[in-house]
């Protein structure tokens, strides 16, 4: 197949990826902006390359012109999540997505591959709109926690150095590697609540203290340098006193003192 044949078959799916992770890392954005907690922790994605297309087809007899239909992963999303529990949540926000369309789920999490391997999977159809009108295509998404992927990362590398042929004394370590990964993940999913709501609050206050810096800022622009400097020091004082609610109130107070300076510099009906 000829180089530009195989640029117009791989950029829709270069636009699908860029896409998908801009919308899943916004939906990470609109939590953190509302003080909420969001399941997803990491967004990474990627459109297989050329060798490993023709690894692929030469492994699994597929005929070139068969890609787009018999590879489902050309394009993968892959969502890391902080505990477990999420990656259910995550499943579920994509399951209501109009923009998605779900062809295919594999859970390698409750019925986990002989290797010691654990995921979820989706396979989905998404739509994107290129020159030539638009052009529905298959994608993977690989949902896991941060330790799955750290082992399913070290596993692909010994996968790629041994040629899918690994030692068996390093397939017993690597099994053993993934029961002390259950093992963390269970762990960690016993402090879930604290952890959360450690999250939580400290997105809440790096949002209450953006939000009283943008109007310190601002207010330089109106209110003399001896108020402005005042206002910093109280603004210091509390803040070292890590109280959310003194913080809050700090907050409404400085809504309202700009509020008057903005007042005040309105033209006057005559």
């Amino acid at each position: 197949m000829e180089i530009q044949l195989w640029r117009e078959i791989l950029n829709p799916y270069e636009l699908a990826v860029k896409e998908v992770m801009t919308k899943f890392n916004h939906l990470i954005k609109e939590h953190q902006d509302r003080g909420l907690y969001c399941p997803i922790e990491q967004v990474e994605g990627r459109v297989k390359t050329i060798s490993s297309i023709l690894d692929k087809c030469q492994k699994k007899k597929i005929d070139l012109e068969d890609i787009e239909e018999k590879i489902y992963d050309l394009a993968g999303i892959r969502i890391i999540c902080q505990f477990v529990e999420d990656i259910d949540k995550v499943v579920e926000i994509i399951r209501g997505r109009k923009d998605m369309e779900i062809k295919q789920e594999r859970d390698y999490i409750r019925e986990m591959k002989s290797s010691g391997y654990r995921s979820y999977h989706i396979i989905l159809y998404y739509t994107v709109d290129t020159l030539d009108g638009p052009k529905r295509l298959q994608m993977e998404v690989q949902i896991r926690t941060m330790a799955m992927n750290f082992w399913a990362t070290v596993e692909h590398s010994l996968q790629y150095k041994y040629k899918r042929n690994i030692p068996d004394h390093i397939k017993e370590r690597l099994l053993g590697a993934a029961d002390a990964i259950i093992t963390l993940d269970n762990e960690m999913s016993t402090v879930r609540s604290e952890i959360m709501d450690a999250q939580i609050s400290f997105r809440i206050q790096a949002n209450i203290v953006a939000d009283i810096l943008n109007n310190i800022q601002n207010l330089y622009r109106v209110a003399n340098k001896r108020e402005i400097l005042k206002i910093q020091d109280e603004f210091y004082r509390i803040y070292a006193m890590n109280d959310i609610d003194q913080l809050e109130r700090f907050d409404r107070q400085l809504d309202l003192i700009a509020e008057g300076y903005r007042a005040q510099s309105l033209p006057t009906e005559e």
